[in-house]
């Protein structure tokens, strides 16, 4: 008898999975090029120079262990050790190896987290909508916890404190952030994080146990208009931070990441090693060996964002002039609309008609809004506008 839930979880690809699947069987009768892909977010700019550069010279120099090779579980001590200065010299931190665990992504990262804090079924982990749907899986089939949904905020996507107040208990044991956020491009304010952090404080004073806020960083690079994304952990102690350099370095294919573990974490060590501990539970031998070390050469270095911030001008002034209401995205590389009609999954099945791919919002716990991926070439964003019209004037704008 195989695991139930696990058989039913490989049967159905996520709805994001299944759209793209979708527009491959598509592009075999109409032409890749007249599919309109906004469903994965799979970074289309390049990787820097420095990213190729750092490739090179270890392979040309370096012997194949070192660059094939096992590491050890949490990563070569020397690639930790200079993420942790890359940290500090941009945040005022003083971090080294010991809080670093290098991981397979963000995904990884944050499974890892899960699977190190919950200690019993009872406890709960609460995610705020919109959010990336694996959350999910990853604390419910992942850890055997609870994962607990605060409705979204939808006027600006900000926490709904009103609701996250009433759904925290001495069973909640992490809150997971992820800002900029993954489907509304949204930035999380220093007011927003002030007020968070105050009230997990507090909270867990309360209830006499740390509760960990867990913050999912991929898209921290990814800003537009100035804005300045607040680096969390040294305002809140019980922080852990889940980072990948696919989107930074758009590397998202090579899946490398960390955990980072502050000092200010309670009972640090303790902490630290159940990450470790996960690790071996889920089979994490180690992250990729070649790059741990290309990651600890272009650390501080960043792809070229100003495609993304192009696409989401573009997209976001003519989509508004069609009529469509959205919340101007201050990073990441997505855009959340309200959909045209409340039923969110019938609109974007109308989309594709169009060969428009667009995610229901419903997948992120934010019915009645679409995803829009615009990691994407921006002639693609162009093309795209005449068919947004023709499907808006379907609801008379």
């Amino acid at each position: 008898m195989l695991n139930q839930n696990i058989l039913a979880l490989g049967k159905k690809r996520s709805t994001i999975r299944e759209i793209f699947e979708f527009g491959n069987q598509r592009a075999k009768l109409v032409g890749r090029e007249n599919i309109f892909d906004f469903s994965l977010g799979n970074p289309n700019v390049p990787a820097p120079d420095s990213v190729q550069h750092a490739i090179c010279d270890i392979v040309n120099t370096q012997h194949p262990s070192a660059i094939h090779g096992y590491t050890s579980a949490p990563g070569n001590e020397d690639s930790r050790a200079a993420i942790a200065e890359s940290l500090n010299a941009r945040f005022g931190t003083d971090y080294s190896a010991k809080n670093l665990y290098l991981t397979l992504g963000a995904a990884a990262s944050i499974s890892l987290c899960f699977k190190a804090l919950a200690a019993s079924s009872e406890d709960e982990f609460i995610v705020f909508a919109p959010f990336f749907p694996e959350y999910q899986v990853f604390i419910e089939h992942g850890a055997g916890a609870k994962c607990v949904v605060i409705p979204a905020q939808v006027q600006d996507f900000q926490i709904n404190f009103e609701e996250f107040e009433n759904k925290l208990n001495p069973h909640t044991k992490g809150v997971v952030i992820n800002s900029p956020n993954n489907p509304s491009g949204v930035v999380y304010s220093d007011e927003t994080i002030n007020r968070l952090s105050a009230l997990l404080n507090a909270k867990s004073e309360e209830y006499g146990h740390p509760i960990f806020l867990i913050s999912d960083e991929p898209y921290r690079e990814i800003i537009f208009d100035g804005i300045e994304v607040p680096f969390i952990a040294p305002k809140y102690k019980n922080t852990l931070v889940c980072y990948s350099y696919s989107k930074s370095l758009s590397l998202p294919g090579e899946r490398i990441g960390y955990v980072l573990v502050p000092n200010t974490v309670d009972e640090f060590e303790d902490v630290y090693a159940a990450i470790c501990g996960a690790g071996r539970v889920l089979g994490y031998v180690c992250a990729p060996a070649l790059f741990q070390q290309v990651i600890a050469r272009c650390a501080a270095d960043i792809a070229d964002i100003s495609i993304y911030e192009e696409n989401r001008n573009i997209l976001l002034e003519g989509l508004t002039s069609m009529g469509y209401n959205c919340v101007k995205p201050e990073g990441a590389f997505y855009l959340f609309p309200q959909t045209l009609e409340e039923n969110d999954y019938a609109f974007c099945e109308r989309a594709q008609k169009y060969d428009l791919l667009l995610v229901p919002g419903a997948d992120f716990g934010a019915p009645g809004h679409m995803r829009i991926s615009y990691c994407v070439q921006t002639e693609t964003v162009q093309r795209a506008l005449p068919l947004f019209k023709k499907l808006a004037k379907e609801y008379g704008l």
